[in-house]
């Protein structure tokens, strides 16, 4: 008779089995020690957050927004909101 190995599962080694999916035996033990990287930081680390893009853009969109005499303050910046949304989207973000 072929023993299989013994199947047991530390806790890292378990976080790692569900984020890969896979069943956790003991040639994953040795993965415990090898840090694994998720795709969501991977993803966040590569886009810049919404905040730290397209400020000056920004500063004079919410400049002629809060400060316009115009009635309509969104029409007398028009420019502005496009050019400050076309930047976003630049970047990958949709406003």
């Amino acid at each position: 008779m072929d023993a299989k190995p013994a199947t047991f599962c530390t806790p890292i080694c378990f976080s790692i089995s569900l984020l890969r999916k896979a069943n956790c035996h003991v040639k994953n033990v040795a993965l415990a020690s090898a840090p694994v990287a998720s795709p969501a930081k991977s993803e966040s680390a590569s886009k810049p957050k919404p905040c730290c893009v397209c400020k000056d853009e920004k500063a004079k969109r919410d400049e002629c927004m809060l400060f316009s005499t115009a009635k309509n303050p969104a029409a007398d910046c028009v420019s502005l909101v496009d050019q400050y949304k076309s930047c976003m989207q630049g970047f990958g973000f949709s406003v």
